[in-house]
Protein backbone atom coordinates (compact mmCIF):
# COMPACT_ATOMS: atom_id res chain seq x y z
CA UNK A 1 0.00 0.00 0.00
CA UNK A 2 2.90 2.21 0.67
CA UNK A 3 5.95 2.51 -0.76
CA UNK A 4 8.91 0.94 0.88
CA UNK A 5 11.47 3.74 1.36
CA UNK A 6 14.37 1.53 1.31
CA UNK A 7 14.44 -0.11 -1.61
CA UNK A 8 13.52 2.23 -4.47
CA UNK A 9 13.93 -0.63 -7.01
CA UNK A 10 12.05 -0.10 -10.46
CA UNK A 11 9.39 -2.64 -10.33
CA UNK A 12 6.27 -3.88 -11.37
CA UNK A 13 4.07 -5.32 -9.24
CA UNK A 14 1.76 -8.57 -9.96
CA UNK A 15 0.46 -8.65 -6.38
CA UNK A 16 0.44 -5.27 -4.42
CA UNK A 17 1.06 -3.57 -1.03
CA UNK A 18 -0.71 -0.74 -0.42
CA UNK A 19 0.70 -0.43 3.74
CA UNK A 20 -2.97 -0.40 4.59
CA UNK A 21 -6.05 -0.07 6.76
CA UNK A 22 -8.37 -1.78 8.86
CA UNK A 23 -11.53 -0.23 8.03
CA UNK A 24 -14.80 -2.02 7.34
CA UNK A 25 -17.95 -1.18 6.49
CA UNK A 26 -21.52 -2.39 6.90
CA UNK A 27 -23.56 -2.93 4.04
CA UNK A 28 -25.83 -4.84 2.75
CA UNK A 29 -25.87 -7.92 0.22
CA UNK A 30 -26.54 -5.96 -3.30
CA UNK A 31 -27.94 -8.28 -6.27
CA UNK A 32 -29.13 -6.01 -8.84
CA UNK A 33 -27.08 -5.81 -12.24
CA UNK A 34 -24.87 -3.62 -13.59
CA UNK A 35 -26.05 -0.87 -16.21
CA UNK A 36 -24.02 2.42 -17.45
CA UNK A 37 -25.63 5.71 -16.42
CA UNK A 38 -29.41 6.46 -17.73
CA UNK A 39 -27.50 8.89 -20.30
CA UNK A 40 -25.17 6.17 -21.61
CA UNK A 41 -25.32 4.80 -25.28
CA UNK A 42 -25.56 0.91 -24.39
CA UNK A 43 -21.81 0.64 -24.82
CA UNK A 44 -21.72 -1.37 -21.02
CA UNK A 45 -20.13 -4.41 -20.53
CA UNK A 46 -22.86 -6.89 -20.11
CA UNK A 47 -22.13 -9.26 -17.61
CA UNK A 48 -21.31 -12.67 -18.46
CA UNK A 49 -21.67 -16.18 -16.87
CA UNK A 50 -18.67 -18.27 -16.01
CA UNK A 51 -19.81 -20.46 -18.59
CA UNK A 52 -20.32 -18.18 -21.14
CA UNK A 53 -17.17 -16.29 -20.62
CA UNK A 54 -15.55 -19.46 -21.05
CA UNK A 55 -17.35 -20.25 -24.48
CA UNK A 56 -16.40 -16.84 -25.37
CA UNK A 57 -12.64 -17.25 -25.24
CA UNK A 58 -12.69 -20.56 -26.27
CA UNK A 59 -14.26 -19.67 -29.62
CA UNK A 60 -12.21 -16.38 -29.95
CA UNK A 61 -9.03 -18.62 -29.46
CA UNK A 62 -10.32 -20.55 -32.21
CA UNK A 63 -10.12 -17.46 -34.58
CA UNK A 64 -6.95 -16.23 -33.47
CA UNK A 65 -4.72 -17.30 -36.46
CA UNK A 66 -6.99 -15.66 -38.64
CA UNK A 67 -6.88 -12.49 -36.68
CA UNK A 68 -3.17 -12.68 -36.11
CA UNK A 69 -2.77 -12.87 -40.19
CA UNK A 70 -5.94 -9.74 -40.49
CA UNK A 71 -3.34 -8.22 -37.90
CA UNK A 72 -0.44 -8.77 -40.55
CA UNK A 73 1.71 -10.08 -37.53
CA UNK A 74 4.40 -12.40 -38.47
CA UNK A 75 4.31 -15.64 -39.33
CA UNK A 76 5.82 -17.21 -35.71
CA UNK A 77 4.02 -14.62 -33.96
CA UNK A 78 0.63 -16.29 -32.15
CA UNK A 79 -1.90 -15.00 -30.35
CA UNK A 80 -3.17 -16.43 -26.98
CA UNK A 81 -6.63 -15.31 -25.71
CA UNK A 82 -6.72 -13.89 -22.42
CA UNK A 83 -10.20 -12.69 -22.18
CA UNK A 84 -13.08 -11.43 -24.17
CA UNK A 85 -15.22 -8.39 -22.95
CA UNK A 86 -18.79 -7.86 -24.94
CA UNK A 87 -20.78 -4.79 -24.73
CA UNK A 88 -24.13 -4.04 -24.88
CA UNK A 89 -24.17 -2.03 -28.55
CA UNK A 90 -22.56 -5.15 -29.51
CA UNK A 91 -19.23 -4.54 -29.42
CA UNK A 92 -16.39 -6.85 -28.84
CA UNK A 93 -13.18 -6.48 -27.24
CA UNK A 94 -10.71 -9.23 -27.42
CA UNK A 95 -7.67 -9.36 -25.33
CA UNK A 96 -4.85 -11.09 -26.38
CA UNK A 97 -0.97 -12.48 -25.52
CA UNK A 98 1.61 -12.72 -27.80
CA UNK A 99 4.32 -15.51 -28.56
CA UNK A 100 7.22 -15.67 -30.65
CA UNK A 101 8.28 -19.19 -32.04
CA UNK A 102 6.72 -20.14 -29.00
CA UNK A 103 8.23 -18.12 -26.51
CA UNK A 104 6.13 -15.70 -24.30
CA UNK A 105 6.26 -12.11 -25.63
CA UNK A 106 6.68 -9.38 -22.62
CA UNK A 107 5.18 -6.02 -23.91
CA UNK A 108 3.33 -8.09 -26.59
CA UNK A 109 0.12 -7.53 -25.57
CA UNK A 110 -3.31 -6.08 -27.59
CA UNK A 111 -6.73 -5.82 -27.33
CA UNK A 112 -9.08 -6.00 -30.44
CA UNK A 113 -12.16 -4.16 -31.05
CA UNK A 114 -14.95 -5.26 -33.26
CA UNK A 115 -17.73 -3.13 -33.55
CA UNK A 116 -21.13 -4.67 -34.45
CA UNK A 117 -20.99 -3.14 -38.16
CA UNK A 118 -17.57 -4.25 -38.74
CA UNK A 119 -15.51 -1.63 -38.19
CA UNK A 120 -12.26 -2.81 -36.35
CA UNK A 121 -9.41 -1.05 -34.37
CA UNK A 122 -6.68 -2.51 -31.73
CA UNK A 123 -4.89 -0.96 -28.96
CA UNK A 124 -1.15 -2.45 -28.77
CA UNK A 125 1.01 -2.16 -25.71
CA UNK A 126 3.84 -1.65 -28.66
CA UNK A 127 4.29 -0.85 -32.33
CA UNK A 128 7.59 -2.49 -33.12
CA UNK A 129 6.74 -5.54 -34.77
CA UNK A 130 8.10 -8.08 -32.83
CA UNK A 131 11.02 -10.15 -34.38
CA UNK A 132 14.27 -11.46 -32.79
CA UNK A 133 17.41 -12.14 -35.06
CA UNK A 134 17.62 -16.10 -33.41
CA UNK A 135 16.14 -17.92 -30.85
CA UNK A 136 19.24 -19.32 -28.98
CA UNK A 137 20.81 -17.63 -26.38
CA UNK A 138 24.05 -16.65 -26.12
CA UNK A 139 24.17 -16.17 -22.44
CA UNK A 140 23.57 -19.27 -20.07
CA UNK A 141 20.62 -19.77 -17.61
CA UNK A 142 22.77 -19.67 -15.05
CA UNK A 143 24.10 -16.65 -15.86
CA UNK A 144 21.14 -15.13 -16.25
CA UNK A 145 20.03 -16.85 -12.93
CA UNK A 146 23.10 -15.51 -10.81
CA UNK A 147 22.32 -11.87 -12.56
CA UNK A 148 18.55 -12.10 -11.21
CA UNK A 149 19.71 -13.39 -7.45
CA UNK A 150 22.51 -10.32 -7.19
CA UNK A 151 19.33 -7.64 -8.08
CA UNK A 152 17.48 -9.46 -5.49
CA UNK A 153 20.71 -8.73 -2.97
CA UNK A 154 20.77 -4.98 -4.35
CA UNK A 155 16.96 -4.60 -3.43
CA UNK A 156 18.04 -5.86 0.16
CA UNK A 157 15.71 -8.78 -0.12
CA UNK A 158 17.16 -11.73 1.90
CA UNK A 159 16.32 -15.78 1.91
CA UNK A 160 16.15 -15.45 -1.75
CA UNK A 161 16.05 -18.71 -3.81
CA UNK A 162 15.95 -18.38 -7.92
CA UNK A 163 14.01 -20.97 -10.23
CA UNK A 164 14.63 -21.90 -13.07
CA UNK A 165 15.21 -19.15 -15.96
CA UNK A 166 12.40 -19.20 -19.03
CA UNK A 167 13.20 -17.63 -22.71
CA UNK A 168 11.11 -15.18 -23.63
CA UNK A 169 10.93 -12.06 -26.01
CA UNK A 170 11.23 -8.56 -23.99
CA UNK A 171 9.58 -6.26 -26.40
CA UNK A 172 8.24 -4.11 -23.51
CA UNK A 173 10.86 -1.00 -24.16
CA UNK A 174 12.30 -0.51 -27.81
CA UNK A 175 13.39 -3.11 -29.88
CA UNK A 176 11.93 -6.62 -29.40
CA UNK A 177 15.12 -8.59 -27.95
CA UNK A 178 15.81 -12.45 -26.40
CA UNK A 179 15.62 -12.36 -22.99
CA UNK A 180 16.04 -14.42 -19.91
CA UNK A 181 12.99 -13.99 -17.13
CA UNK A 182 13.76 -15.38 -13.35
CA UNK A 183 11.82 -15.41 -10.73
CA UNK A 184 13.45 -15.25 -7.90
CA UNK A 185 11.38 -15.69 -4.37
CA UNK A 186 12.69 -14.15 -1.07
CA UNK A 187 11.55 -11.33 1.95
CA UNK A 188 11.37 -7.65 1.04
CA UNK A 189 12.87 -5.00 3.86
CA UNK A 190 9.85 -4.41 5.79
CA UNK A 191 8.99 -8.78 5.83
CA UNK A 192 6.51 -8.18 2.82
CA UNK A 193 7.37 -11.35 0.73
CA UNK A 194 8.93 -10.88 -2.54
CA UNK A 195 8.44 -12.69 -5.59
CA UNK A 196 11.19 -10.54 -8.21
CA UNK A 197 10.61 -11.13 -11.67
CA UNK A 198 14.20 -10.24 -13.19
CA UNK A 199 14.29 -9.82 -17.19
CA UNK A 200 18.14 -10.23 -18.71
CA UNK A 201 19.24 -9.64 -22.19
CA UNK A 202 20.27 -13.22 -23.46
CA UNK A 203 23.04 -11.93 -25.68
CA UNK A 204 24.31 -8.91 -23.89
CA UNK A 205 23.12 -10.12 -19.83
CA UNK A 206 22.13 -6.34 -19.30
CA UNK A 207 19.58 -6.06 -16.59
CA UNK A 208 16.56 -5.11 -18.23
CA UNK A 209 13.91 -4.84 -16.15
CA UNK A 210 12.83 -5.93 -12.70
CA UNK A 211 9.16 -7.04 -11.32
CA UNK A 212 7.99 -7.07 -8.23
CA UNK A 213 5.15 -9.22 -8.34
CA UNK A 214 3.86 -9.04 -4.60
CA UNK A 215 2.02 -5.49 -4.81
CA UNK A 216 1.90 -3.63 -1.59
CA UNK A 217 -1.19 -3.27 -0.47
CA UNK A 218 -22.91 -10.75 12.02
CA UNK A 219 -19.22 -9.73 13.52
CA UNK A 220 -17.64 -7.25 15.56
CA UNK A 221 -14.92 -5.71 13.78
CA UNK A 222 -11.91 -3.09 14.33
CA UNK A 223 -13.15 0.09 12.73
CA UNK A 224 -16.83 -0.45 11.80
CA UNK A 225 -18.84 -2.26 14.85
CA UNK A 226 -21.22 -5.18 13.69
CA UNK A 227 -21.24 -5.83 10.27
CA UNK A 228 -23.33 -8.78 8.08
CA UNK A 229 -21.24 -11.38 7.44
CA UNK A 230 -21.49 -14.79 4.94
CA UNK A 231 -20.04 -18.24 7.08
CA UNK A 232 -20.73 -21.33 6.27
CA UNK A 233 -21.35 -24.41 8.61
CA UNK A 234 -18.44 -26.66 9.28
CA UNK A 235 -17.74 -29.39 10.76
CA UNK A 236 -17.84 -28.02 14.16
CA UNK A 237 -19.85 -24.68 14.39
CA UNK A 238 -18.96 -21.75 11.74
CA UNK A 239 -15.89 -20.82 9.29
CA UNK A 240 -15.28 -17.87 7.50
CA UNK A 241 -16.51 -18.98 3.88
CA UNK A 242 -18.66 -17.05 1.80
CA UNK A 243 -20.22 -19.66 -0.38
CA UNK A 244 -22.15 -16.55 -1.74
CA UNK A 245 -18.98 -14.69 -3.22
CA UNK A 246 -17.14 -17.76 -4.97
CA UNK A 247 -15.69 -19.53 -1.94
CA UNK A 248 -14.21 -16.63 -0.48
CA UNK A 249 -12.37 -17.99 2.79
CA UNK A 250 -10.56 -16.08 5.50
CA UNK A 251 -7.93 -17.24 7.68
CA UNK A 252 -5.48 -16.60 10.83
CA UNK A 253 -1.79 -17.06 9.73
CA UNK A 254 -0.78 -16.76 13.64
CA UNK A 255 2.52 -14.41 12.92
CA UNK A 256 3.31 -16.82 10.75
CA UNK A 257 4.37 -16.10 6.99
CA UNK A 258 3.98 -18.69 4.72
CA UNK A 259 1.02 -21.36 3.95
CA UNK A 260 -2.63 -20.42 4.35
CA UNK A 261 -2.42 -21.11 8.59
CA UNK A 262 -5.78 -21.96 10.17
CA UNK A 263 -9.33 -21.16 8.93
CA UNK A 264 -11.32 -19.04 11.06
CA UNK A 265 -14.03 -20.81 13.10
CA UNK A 266 -16.81 -19.84 15.40
CA UNK A 267 -18.63 -21.94 17.55
CA UNK A 268 -22.37 -19.84 17.19
CA UNK A 269 -21.97 -17.17 14.21
CA UNK A 270 -21.62 -14.33 16.28
CA UNK A 271 -18.46 -13.17 15.29
CA UNK A 272 -15.70 -10.15 16.86
CA UNK A 273 -13.36 -9.38 19.96
CA UNK A 274 -9.54 -10.91 19.80
CA UNK A 275 -8.06 -12.32 16.83
CA UNK A 276 -11.61 -12.77 15.33
CA UNK A 277 -11.70 -8.75 14.78
CA UNK A 278 -9.14 -8.46 12.30
CA UNK A 279 -10.81 -11.14 10.12
CA UNK A 280 -14.34 -9.80 10.59
CA UNK A 281 -12.62 -6.67 8.79
CA UNK A 282 -10.97 -8.76 6.26
CA UNK A 283 -13.97 -10.95 5.44
CA UNK A 284 -16.38 -8.29 4.59
CA UNK A 285 -14.06 -6.03 2.69
CA UNK A 286 -13.78 -9.04 0.40
CA UNK A 287 -17.78 -9.24 0.57
CA UNK A 288 -18.42 -5.35 0.35
CA UNK A 289 -15.71 -5.09 -2.92
CA UNK A 290 -17.33 -8.30 -4.69
CA UNK A 291 -20.72 -6.84 -4.26
CA UNK A 292 -19.13 -3.41 -5.80
CA UNK A 293 -17.90 -5.20 -8.80
CA UNK A 294 -21.10 -7.55 -9.60
CA UNK A 295 -23.31 -4.86 -8.72
CA UNK A 296 -21.75 -1.56 -10.41
CA UNK A 297 -19.22 -3.01 -13.06
CA UNK A 298 -20.55 -6.42 -13.60
CA UNK A 299 -17.88 -8.19 -13.13
CA UNK A 300 -18.00 -11.86 -11.34
CA UNK A 301 -15.01 -12.07 -9.01
CA UNK A 302 -11.72 -10.57 -9.53
CA UNK A 303 -10.72 -12.69 -12.39
CA UNK A 304 -14.46 -12.23 -13.62
CA UNK A 305 -14.98 -16.17 -13.12
CA UNK A 306 -17.28 -16.87 -10.20
CA UNK A 307 -14.33 -18.27 -8.29
CA UNK A 308 -13.31 -16.02 -5.12
CA UNK A 309 -9.83 -15.49 -3.42
CA UNK A 310 -8.71 -15.88 0.22
CA UNK A 311 -7.55 -13.55 3.01
CA UNK A 312 -5.20 -14.15 5.30
CA UNK A 313 -4.80 -12.08 8.48
CA UNK A 314 -1.95 -11.69 11.57
CA UNK A 315 1.11 -11.81 9.09
CA UNK A 316 4.27 -11.76 10.23
CA UNK A 317 5.36 -9.72 13.88
CA UNK A 318 5.09 -5.43 13.57
CA UNK A 319 4.06 -6.01 9.77
CA UNK A 320 2.82 -2.40 8.88
CA UNK A 321 1.44 -3.33 5.04
CA UNK A 322 -0.89 -5.13 3.34
CA UNK A 323 -0.45 -6.95 0.15
CA UNK A 324 -2.02 -9.15 -3.10
CA UNK A 325 -0.10 -11.70 -4.54
CA UNK A 326 -1.30 -13.32 -7.99
CA UNK A 327 0.65 -16.31 -7.09
CA UNK A 328 -1.38 -17.06 -3.99
CA UNK A 329 -4.83 -15.17 -5.24
CA UNK A 330 -4.53 -13.77 -1.96
CA UNK A 331 -5.07 -10.79 -0.06
CA UNK A 332 -2.69 -10.61 2.97
CA UNK A 333 -2.81 -8.23 6.03
CA UNK A 334 -0.18 -7.52 8.49
CA UNK A 335 -1.10 -6.31 12.32
CA UNK A 336 0.80 -3.08 12.45
CA UNK A 337 3.25 -1.95 15.34
CA UNK A 338 3.11 -3.92 18.45
CA UNK A 339 0.64 -6.28 16.48
CA UNK A 340 -1.79 -3.61 17.44
CA UNK A 341 -3.65 -2.20 14.51
CA UNK A 342 -4.25 -4.71 11.65
CA UNK A 343 -4.52 -3.18 7.97
CA UNK A 344 -7.36 -4.62 7.48
CA UNK A 345 -9.49 -1.41 6.38
CA UNK A 346 -12.24 -1.25 3.82
CA UNK A 347 -10.46 0.80 1.50
CA UNK A 348 -7.75 -1.67 1.77
CA UNK A 349 -9.24 -4.62 1.44
CA UNK A 350 -10.93 -3.15 -1.86
CA UNK A 351 -7.18 -1.94 -3.20
CA UNK A 352 -5.20 -5.15 -2.82
CA UNK A 353 -8.04 -7.13 -4.25
CA UNK A 354 -8.21 -3.67 -7.09
CA UNK A 355 -4.77 -4.61 -7.81
CA UNK A 356 -5.95 -8.33 -8.67
CA UNK A 357 -8.44 -6.90 -10.97
CA UNK A 358 -5.45 -4.81 -12.81
CA UNK A 359 -3.59 -8.02 -13.06
CA UNK A 360 -6.04 -9.59 -15.36
CA UNK A 361 -7.40 -6.92 -17.09
CA UNK A 362 -4.95 -4.42 -18.47
CA UNK A 363 -2.05 -5.99 -16.51
CA UNK A 364 -0.20 -2.58 -15.81
CA UNK A 365 3.81 -2.92 -15.70
CA UNK A 366 4.38 -1.72 -11.85
CA UNK A 367 6.80 0.80 -12.91
CA UNK A 368 7.02 3.96 -14.32
CA UNK A 369 4.06 5.69 -15.53
CA UNK A 370 2.13 2.64 -15.98
CA UNK A 371 3.02 1.24 -12.65
CA UNK A 372 1.53 5.15 -11.13
CA UNK A 373 -1.72 3.82 -12.95
CA UNK A 374 -1.60 0.56 -11.29
CA UNK A 375 -1.28 2.06 -8.03
CA UNK A 376 -3.81 4.62 -8.41
CA UNK A 377 -6.48 2.05 -10.04
CA UNK A 378 -6.03 0.66 -6.83
CA UNK A 379 -6.96 3.83 -4.94
CA UNK A 380 -9.97 4.85 -6.99
CA UNK A 381 -11.63 1.40 -6.84
CA UNK A 382 -10.94 1.27 -3.21
CA UNK A 383 -12.17 4.63 -2.79
CA UNK A 384 -14.87 3.70 -4.65
CA UNK A 385 -16.02 1.18 -3.05
CA UNK A 386 -15.69 3.08 0.49
CA UNK A 387 -18.37 5.17 -1.27
CA UNK A 388 -20.86 1.77 -2.42
CA UNK A 389 -20.84 0.86 0.94
CA UNK A 390 -22.16 3.65 2.85
CA UNK A 391 -21.38 3.21 5.78
CA UNK A 392 -21.94 5.67 8.50
CA UNK A 393 -19.29 4.48 10.54
CA UNK A 394 -16.50 4.59 7.79
CA UNK A 395 -18.45 7.42 5.19
CA UNK A 396 -17.00 7.42 1.88
CA UNK A 397 -14.40 10.13 0.77
CA UNK A 398 -11.17 10.71 -1.07
CA UNK A 399 -8.86 9.83 1.77
CA UNK A 400 -6.47 6.97 1.29
CA UNK A 401 -6.04 4.59 4.50
CA UNK A 402 -7.07 7.49 6.62
CA UNK A 403 -8.17 5.06 9.36
CA UNK A 404 -4.99 2.85 9.90
CA UNK A 405 -3.31 6.04 11.41
CA UNK A 406 -0.28 4.77 9.53
CA UNK A 407 1.82 8.30 10.17
CA UNK A 408 1.11 8.02 13.16
CA UNK A 409 -0.16 11.41 13.42
CA UNK A 410 -4.26 10.99 12.59
CA UNK A 411 -3.17 11.86 8.49
CA UNK A 412 -4.28 9.00 5.89
CA UNK A 413 -1.57 7.93 3.52
CA UNK A 414 -2.65 9.83 0.24
CA UNK A 415 -5.40 12.64 -0.91
CA UNK A 416 -6.89 12.32 -4.11
CA UNK A 417 -7.59 15.72 -4.43
CA UNK A 418 -4.57 17.18 -4.27
CA UNK A 419 -2.21 14.86 -3.73
CA UNK A 420 0.95 16.50 -2.97
CA UNK A 421 -0.15 17.37 1.24
CA UNK A 422 1.34 14.08 1.44
CA UNK A 423 4.69 15.54 1.24
CA UNK A 424 5.36 12.94 -1.89
CA UNK A 425 3.13 12.57 -4.20
CA UNK A 426 2.73 14.53 -7.48
CA UNK A 427 -0.47 16.79 -8.42
CA UNK A 428 0.51 16.95 -12.17
CA UNK A 429 2.12 15.37 -14.87
CA UNK A 430 5.82 16.03 -15.78
CA UNK A 431 8.36 14.26 -17.54
CA UNK A 432 10.35 12.97 -14.25
CA UNK A 433 6.93 11.67 -13.16
CA UNK A 434 7.46 7.82 -14.42
CA UNK A 435 10.75 8.47 -11.91
CA UNK A 436 8.81 8.59 -9.08
CA UNK A 437 8.23 5.26 -6.85
CA UNK A 438 4.55 4.35 -8.46
CA UNK A 439 2.74 5.27 -4.81
CA UNK A 440 4.05 8.80 -5.68
CA UNK A 441 3.51 8.97 -9.27
CA UNK A 442 -0.13 7.53 -8.77
CA UNK A 443 -0.78 11.10 -7.69
CA UNK A 444 -1.63 12.49 -11.44
CA UNK A 445 -4.45 9.93 -11.16
CA UNK A 446 -5.75 9.82 -8.50
CA UNK A 447 -5.91 13.96 -8.61
CA UNK A 448 -7.34 13.25 -12.72
CA UNK A 449 -10.21 10.83 -11.03
CA UNK A 450 -11.07 13.83 -8.18
CA UNK A 451 -11.60 16.28 -10.21
CA UNK A 452 -13.52 14.07 -12.94
CA UNK A 453 -15.71 13.41 -9.88
CA UNK A 454 -16.12 16.16 -7.68
CA UNK A 455 -14.76 19.10 -9.95
CA UNK A 456 -12.10 21.84 -8.82
CA UNK A 457 -12.30 23.70 -6.05
CA UNK A 458 -13.50 23.65 -3.00
CA UNK A 459 -16.25 21.62 -1.25
CA UNK A 460 -17.15 19.31 1.69
CA UNK A 461 -18.01 15.73 1.20
CA UNK A 462 -19.28 13.85 4.17
CA UNK A 463 -18.15 16.06 6.58
CA UNK A 464 -14.41 16.41 4.65
CA UNK A 465 -13.04 19.58 3.01
CA UNK A 466 -11.25 18.89 -0.24
CA UNK A 467 -10.13 22.21 -2.15
CA UNK A 468 -8.28 20.97 -5.56
CA UNK A 469 -6.57 23.02 -7.54
CA UNK A 470 -5.53 22.18 -11.56
CA UNK A 471 -2.48 22.83 -13.32
CA UNK A 472 -3.19 26.12 -15.16
CA UNK A 473 -5.64 27.42 -12.76
CA UNK A 474 -8.70 26.18 -15.06
CA UNK A 475 -12.11 25.51 -13.93
CA UNK A 476 -13.49 21.87 -13.87
CA UNK A 477 -16.69 20.70 -13.72
CA UNK A 478 -17.50 17.16 -12.13
CA UNK A 479 -19.43 14.43 -13.23
CA UNK A 480 -20.13 12.45 -10.42
CA UNK A 481 -18.31 9.68 -8.92
CA UNK A 482 -20.53 6.85 -10.58
CA UNK A 483 -20.23 7.99 -13.95
CA UNK A 484 -16.17 8.90 -13.41
CA UNK A 485 -15.40 4.89 -11.71
CA UNK A 486 -17.42 3.55 -14.74
CA UNK A 487 -15.27 5.25 -17.62
CA UNK A 488 -12.25 4.13 -15.47
CA UNK A 489 -13.40 0.95 -15.68
CA UNK A 490 -14.35 0.42 -19.05
CA UNK A 491 -10.55 2.74 -20.01
CA UNK A 492 -8.64 -0.38 -17.93
CA UNK A 493 -10.83 -3.40 -19.33
CA UNK A 494 -11.03 -2.68 -22.85
CA UNK A 495 -8.47 0.27 -23.77
CA UNK A 496 -5.22 0.06 -21.31
CA UNK A 497 -2.50 -2.26 -21.67
CA UNK A 498 0.35 -3.25 -19.80
CA UNK A 499 2.63 -0.43 -20.93
CA UNK A 500 -0.01 2.26 -20.81
CA UNK A 501 1.24 5.87 -19.93
CA UNK A 502 -0.56 9.22 -18.78
CA UNK A 503 -0.98 10.01 -22.21
CA UNK A 504 -2.17 6.87 -23.25
CA UNK A 505 -4.32 6.52 -20.40
CA UNK A 506 -5.70 10.29 -21.49
CA UNK A 507 -6.50 8.39 -25.04
CA UNK A 508 -8.25 5.43 -23.25
CA UNK A 509 -10.51 7.34 -20.66
CA UNK A 510 -11.54 9.22 -23.73
CA UNK A 511 -12.66 6.27 -25.57
CA UNK A 512 -14.25 4.98 -22.81
CA UNK A 513 -16.38 8.37 -22.36
CA UNK A 514 -17.55 8.25 -25.83
CA UNK A 515 -17.91 4.75 -25.74
CA UNK A 516 -20.89 5.08 -22.79
CA UNK A 517 -22.02 8.55 -23.40
CA UNK A 518 -20.82 9.83 -26.70
CA UNK A 519 -17.90 11.88 -28.17
CA UNK A 520 -19.89 14.97 -27.94
CA UNK A 521 -21.20 14.53 -24.44
CA UNK A 522 -20.26 16.96 -21.58
CA UNK A 523 -18.64 13.86 -19.72
CA UNK A 524 -16.13 13.00 -22.71
CA UNK A 525 -15.32 17.11 -22.88
CA UNK A 526 -14.80 16.58 -18.45
CA UNK A 527 -12.68 13.42 -18.89
CA UNK A 528 -10.81 15.97 -21.74
CA UNK A 529 -10.50 19.22 -19.15
CA UNK A 530 -9.82 16.61 -16.02
CA UNK A 531 -6.71 15.74 -17.75
CA UNK A 532 -5.67 19.18 -18.40
CA UNK A 533 -6.20 19.72 -15.07
CA UNK A 534 -3.63 17.33 -14.00
CA UNK A 535 -1.41 18.57 -17.46
CA UNK A 536 -1.67 15.81 -19.07
CA UNK A 537 -2.75 16.80 -23.25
Amino acid sequence: MRPNASSPRKNVIRGAALVASAAMVAIGVQTASASADSHATGASALPLSANARATAIKAAQADAPAEATALGLGAKEKLVVRDVIKDADGTVHTRYERTYDGLPVLGGDLVVHAKKDGKRSVTKAVSARISVPSTSAELPAATAKKSALKAAAAAKDTKTAGEAPRKVVWAADGKPVLAWETVVNGVQPDGTPSELHVVTDAATGKQLFTDEAIETGTGTGDYNGTVPLTTTPGTSGYDLKDGARGGHKTYDLNQGTSGTGTLFNDADDTWGGGRQSAAVDAHYGAAVTWDFYKSVMGRNGIKNDGVGSYSRVHYGSNYVNAFWSDSCFCMTYGDGYGNANPLTSLDVAAHEMSHGVTANTAGLRYSGESGGLNEATSDIFGTSVEFYANNSSDAGDYLIGEKIDINGDGTPLRYMDKPSKDGASADYWSKSVGRLDVHYSSGVANHFFYLLSEGSGAKTINGVSYNSPTYSGSTVTGIGRDKAEKIWYKALTTYMTSTTSYSGARTATLSAASDLYGASSAEYQAVAAAWTGVNVK
